[in-house]
């Protein structure tokens, strides 16, 4: 036989050479056990009988072929000898790694049992029987590799590489679509992430068991904002650390038959470590890039960042990758991938998708950490906007809710506010801005801000808010907003309500029958030029009277005033479980209103105020008028002396003639009407003492010549509370004493 060059070539699309037997459509595979030639090199060797190829059999087997001089990709002519066609080369990027370190040869698995086909002898079949024969020998390999293909394949057998993987242990990504999918996968799962806690655990979860059997998350603490530059030593802490879990993820697409036994990989992990400038540690995380931590530069940044009897637990060899994470503006992290010794250690194209999980992993966080700055500064604006807690004022108990738009739009322009007035009045108020944003809430912000200094001047409802239409034309052309004051007393038992353009409030009396209150709805305020008209009703003692904003009845589903009628439908079915005589407690009766809202009910912010009117009886309050004169101090501590006598509080008797013959020659002394002197009993003793002079008493200390200035310093000292409020008319001096002084 003569000798012929065996080439190693690319692949070719041509048609097989007549007489040759090929295992596919592009040609035969060589036996496995011949060896490969060079250029030049001779085979003696006398061919096998030839048979069809197991398409099973392994891809990474060195390829061979013969081929005339120069004819390596020419068709044969008639009287030469037919050259071997060309071998299949092995996919690219698929390295063939043993399971568990061991080597698994081909020709002990059955599916390469069968030998491959080789090149026939000189002197085969005529050329014009060539055509058909090639076409049946065509047929016949298709069928048998379909029938390979279909044929079971034994547990733990990759078609592709031939490696067996044993039982219980993750199946390793050998190809590249398995480890694009696997990226694609661990960074959807990562993407759904909102907050830190998420996107760390999203990292956790889609790498654990499917690319490594540990993995430890630390983040830098705390964590820079934005462009803040951060003070102080690199800190780092660990976040989060995960192991291999007893349930199954199949998320990922490689889901381990069985879990694996726990190992020394559990003991690993430092809570806490600081990155000293220069060392390895700093160094590795400078590279930005995952590393193995067989390198001599990772290695010695092992024991900075798990500890020194950590280091040890870290399996030697390619089995841990250490990948920094970057945010856009710096490091805010490591991850630590790990490998067990009974796995199969990392690939160098791990290290891309380390890389991958890393780079999104730590975007994520750097947006997480954005976004829950954000939600802080709209938590604290929305609650430094609101009451932080409601007044306890005379004669009227008080209860409220707020509920934001959604969790992404925490901020609103909805609000609510009690103010107390003088006289042991209260000023309720509830308003609305046009939408939910921080725009809204800085308005809110600022009309109600100017509603409580119009409330301490004690002007009337409707003065209030014409005061308000013109602060909301001063912000802007745009600015506008409904809002509803209204002034309760609980010694006349009498409300006054003015309304720009809200809801109306409802009535809850006792006996259930609840009734939308008719005020006139006005114009909103910051339309401007219009007039407001206020309304006084009766206020029975008992009866509930709720404030809300529009979210709270109008959506998509239905209108407003669908929705009032809802609401006053709720009230009075709440109020019938209590009786006719009880009314129901303010705070249930709140979530009770609350839970009228269906899950798609809810576009708008809601503001709920609800106040149940006590009030004040008229045998608990005593009421004189005294003459500006130098006998009126006097007056007034006989009448409060004969008060206190017959509400049987004597006990009380020389604080109170003591503290209000101050207040009065302090009234007397400046006054030119005559001075108005009011007790009231409720849980506490209440002393008001009004004038027609409009400036403010203050504290001051006295010297040791001066012959007055002591008055306001017994009060301060002997009353539970004192104030001063100026009314339009003057003031009112008020102090508070417990019963049991």
């Amino acid at each position: 036989m003569d000798s012929t060059r065996v080439t190693e070539q690319p692949t070719s699309y041509e048609r097989p050479d007549p007489g040759a037997t090929p295992a596919d459509a592009h040609g035969a595979f060589l036996p496995a056990s011949a060896p490969a030639h060079g250029p030049g090199s001779t085979s003696s060797s006398s061919p096998p009988s030839s048979a069809p190829a197991s398409p099973a059999s392994p891809t990474s087997l060195a390829s061979s072929g013969t081929a005339g001089p120069g004819a390596e990709h020419s068709q044969p002519h008639a009287g030469q000898e037919p050259d071997t066609h060309r071998p299949r080369p092995a996919p690219e990027g698929i390295p063939l790694q043993p399971a568990g370190g061991q080597k698994t040869d081909v020709h002990d698995h059955p599916a390469a049992d069968h030998p491959v086909a080789a090149p026939p002898a000189p002197g085969g079949a005529p050329e014009e029987r060539g055509g058909q024969e090639r076409g049946d020998q065509d047929r016949g390999s298709r069928e048998q590799a379909s029938q390979d293909r279909s044929a079971p394949v034994p547990d733990g057998l990759e078609r592709r590489t031939g490696q067996i993987t044993p039982p219980g242990k993750p199946t390793p990504m050998r190809r590249d679509g398995d480890r694009l999918r696997f990226v694609g996968a661990a960074t959807r799962r990562i993407a759904r992430g909102i907050d830190l806690e998420e996107i760390v655990m999203g990292l956790c979860r889609a790498t654990v068991p499917t690319f490594a059997d540990t993995i430890l998350v630390y983040l830098r603490e705390p964590l820079p904002v934005g462009d803040e530059r951060p003070t102080g030593p690199l800190v780092l802490r660990l976040r989060r650390s995960d192991r291999i879990p007893a349930e199954r993820d199949t998320e990922g697409g490689f889901v381990p038959a069985a879990a694996p036994a726990r190992s020394e990989l559990d003991s690993i992990g430092s809570e806490r470590c600081t990155v000293r400038p220069g060392s390895a540690l700093a160094e590795v995380l400078r590279g930005v890039r995952p590393v193995f931590t067989d390198a001599p530069a990772a290695r010695a940044a092992l024991p900075e960042l798990l500890g020194e009897s950590a280091e040890s637990a870290v399996p030697d060899g390619q089995r841990a990758i250490l990948a920094p994470l970057r945010g856009r503006r710096r490091v805010i992290g490591a991850a630590l991938f790990l490998r067990g010794p009974e796995r199969v250690a990392f690939e160098a194209d791990d290290l891309l998708v380390a890389a991958q999980l890393a780079t999104h992993s730590a975007l994520g966080i750097d947006k997480a950490v954005l976004y829950g700055r954000e939600a802080y500064i709209a938590d604290e604006l929305q609650r430094t906007m609101l009451p932080e807690n409601l007044p306890r004022c005379t004669g009227v108990r008080l209860a409220s809710r707020y509920l934001p738009a959604a969790e992404t739009a925490r901020v609103g322009g909805d609000w609510y506010d009690a103010i107390p007035l003088p006289g042991s009045r209260v000023a309720l108020v509830v308003g609305d801005v046009m939408g939910h944003s921080m725009t809204s809430a800085a308005i809110m912000g600022q009309l109600r801000t100017t509603a409580q200094t119009l409330a301490g001047l004690d002007l009337p409802p409707q003065e209030v808010l014409h005061h308000l239409d013109e602060q909301a034309q001063r912000l802007g052309a745009d600015r506008m907003a409904t809002c509803l004051y209204a002034v309760y007393d609980p010694v006349a038992h009498r409300i006054t309500i003015a309304n720009a353009g809200h809801p109306p409030p409802i009535l809850l009396p006792l006996g259930g029958r609840a009734e939308v209150l008719r005020v006139p709805a006005g114009a909103p305020i910051g339309v401007g030029g219009v007039d407001f008209e206020a309304v006084e009703l009766d206020a029975p003692a008992g009866a509930t009277l709720l404030l809300y904003t529009d979210g709270l009845v109008e959506s998509r589903l239905r209108d407003v005033w669908t929705g009032i009628d809802q609401l006053r439908d709720k009230l009075a079915a709440t109020a019938q479980l209590t009786g006719p005589d009880h009314p129901p407690p303010l705070e249930a009766l709140c979530d009770e209103v609350l839970d009228m809202l269906g899950p798609g009910d809810r576009d708008d912010d809601i503001a709920l105020l609800a106040a149940r009117f006590d009030g004040i009886a008229p045998n608990d309050v005593a009421y004189w008028f005294l003459e500006p004169e130098d006998a009126a101090p006097g007056r007034a501590r006989r009448l409060a002396r004969k008060a206190l006598s017959r509400w049987g509080m004597e006990d009380l008797s020389d604080s109170v003639e003591l503290l209000v013959s101050e207040v009065v020659t302090n009234a007397v002394r400046y006054a030119s009407r005559p001075v108005t002197l009011r007790l009231l009993r409720t849980d506490v003793l209440r002393c008001e003492v009004g004038d027609d002079v409009p400036q403010l008493p203050r504290l001051r200390q006295a010297r040791a010549t001066d012959e007055g200035g002591r008055g306001l310093y017994l009060v301060n000292r002997l009353a539970r509370r004192w104030g001063a409020t100026r009314l339009s008319t003057g003031k009112v001096v008020w102090f508070e004493l417990n019963h049991g002084n």
